[in-house]
């Protein structure tokens, strides 16, 4: 057990969860749901007990370490690690991997965002474990996939082959976010799954895969390789990480490697990105509306999903299939058909006004 250890992926904006999801406070440290417990902290507390406490690491921006130490007071500092700029998960993942491998080359890593909904935690806990299994002796890149209900353009697909043991098959292909048409054509096949986000390997298997598929990450990285878990590896790290491209470890790495199996589960798993992941997994009335800790009168309304941040009424006639958040200062007013677009909206918001409702 000392071997695992858990990466913890926390420092996006979710933008596609604006206006709720600020720069300054992005949703994985919101309390969607009015348990007590942000995204993050539900993240953390789902991994105890699996890997041991000290080997949970969180990677993050250096302006979120505030509210990470409020929300998970037990997390010390070297746990921490910060990026001195966006560049999604292929960089953070391989930092993440550098360091681990530094302290221990046997290490067995699980990798998961922090923002995701999970139901059923005894399964999804079975699942993990099988998990570190499955790689214990073994040089694959495992993922964690689940079957699709929608043509959703916003997950990566799997494509599963043969069994390889029990619940785990061989990837025949893996594709990064499809247009609406692939993802359909996809569906309609039966033999896709959505990529989770979560994944596990051996250190020694996802530094290997980089060097061969991303050598443009591990060649920056390795200038200095004698830096990592050292006192020079914040200093080196705020020199080289910038450098590194802006890409995905979809796009990096599994799409291209050869290794790569999936794991197909069911434990209640929403990617809760979109307002429309929160309208599914959230309680309806019989008009098959969500309101979201607010007061709300809604007539000839249906299947709506209803924000505010203030006390504010909110009373509207003829709505349908629409979001509507409001944070104070701002109002987003959207068709939930066109969620997908809340990002161009706020690039648009950025061009117009600056960072000011960013």
């Amino acid at each position: 057990m000392n071997n695992r250890y858990c990466v913890i992926m926390c420092g996006g904006v979710g933008s596609r969860f604006w206006p709720y999801s600020r720069t300054d406070l992005p949703k994985q440290f919101i309390d969607f749901f009015g348990t007590g417990r942000s995204l993050l902290q539900m993240s953390y507390d789902r991994i105890q007990g699996i890997v041991p406490k000290e080997n949970i690491l969180l990677v993050t921006n250096r302006r979120y370490a505030k509210l990470i130490h409020e929300q998970l007071p037990d997390v010390s500092d070297d746990q921490i690690l910060y990026e001195p700029a966006r560049r999604n998960t292929a960089p953070c993942i391989a930092w993440a991997a550098y360091h681990i491998n530094a302290k221990n080359p046997n290490a067995k890593i699980m990798v998961a965002p922090s923002d995701h909904l999970i139901l059923k935690e005894d399964e999804y806990r079975r699942c993990i474990l099988r998990g570190f299994d499955f790689i214990e002796n073994r040089d694959v890149l495992l993922t964690l996939g689940i079957e699709p209900n929608r043509p959703e353009t916003g997950y990566g697909y799997i494509q599963v082959g043969d069994e390889c043991e029990g619940t785990v098959k061989k990837v025949k292909t893996f594709t990064e976010k499809p247009d609406l048409e692939l993802a359909k054509v996809f569906i309609s096949t039966g033999e896709f799954m959505w990529n989770s986000g979560m994944f596990l390997w051996p250190v020694k298997s996802i530094l290997a895969a980089m060097r061969q598929h991303a050598s443009v990450i591990t060649d920056i990285f390795e200038t200095d390789i004698s830096a990592f878990a050292t006192d020079r590896e914040n200093e080196y790290i705020e020199s080289v990480f910038p450098s590194c491209p802006n890409i995905s470890i979809d796009f990096a790495v599994m799409e291209k490697a050869p290794n790569v199996y999936v794991e197909c589960v069911e434990f209640g798993w929403s990617d809760l990105g979109t307002w429309g992941a929160l309208y599914d997994n959230s309680l309806k009335n019989s008009e098959g509306n969500v309101t979201q800790k607010c007061k709300a009168l809604l007539f000839n309304s249906t299947d709506n999903i209803i924000a505010m941040k203030s006390d504010k009424l909110v009373v509207a006639s003829g709505l349908h299939d629409y979001i509507v958040a409001d944070a104070d200062d701002v109002l987003l007013i959207v068709p939930k058909a066109e969620e997908q677009k809340i990002r161009l909206y706020v690039n648009e918001v950025k061009l117009n006004y600056g960072d000011e409702y960013l």
